[in-house]
């Protein structure tokens, strides 16, 4: 088991950056793909960014060339930072893992934390 917890999130302007950080605790020794999921109000869950055990990264269309994923596979870390964000990234955001980066690909992940919200006004 492996438990996942968000922190970071909070308001912000739109054009301002947040920066979230997932902790991972339990059985951290598999090499996880880790991402950030989030989901609006009224829509549907939806991947953000990953990153693979090695560090190669992958995002959404949404979010390329304003999030940066990344982690620290010491400290069992995932990170978000976040730049010019907008009113539509309001949402909860999710931390997740799996064993294998096929979970980016069908989006379904073993592992999620609880969420953190992240509110951009406009």
């Amino acid at each position: 088991q492996v438990q996942l917890e968000e922190t970071g999130g909070g308001s912000v302007q739109a054009g301002g950056s947040l920066r979230l950080s997932c902790a991972a605790s339990g059985n951290t020794d598999t090499e996880f793909c880790m991402a950030w999921l989030r989901q609006a109000p009224g829509k549907e869950l939806e991947e953000v960014a990953a990153v693979d055990y090695d560090g190669a990264t992958f995002y959404a269309d949404s979010v390329k060339g304003r999030f940066t994923v990344s982690r620290d596979n010491y400290k069992h870390t995932l990170f978000l930072q976040m730049d010019a964000l907008k009113a539509e990234d309001t949402a909860i955001y999710y931390c997740a893992a799996d064993p294998t980066i096929a979970a980016w690909v069908l989006n379904q992940f073993e592992y999620r934390g609880q969420g953190i919200l992240v509110t951009v006004s406009s």
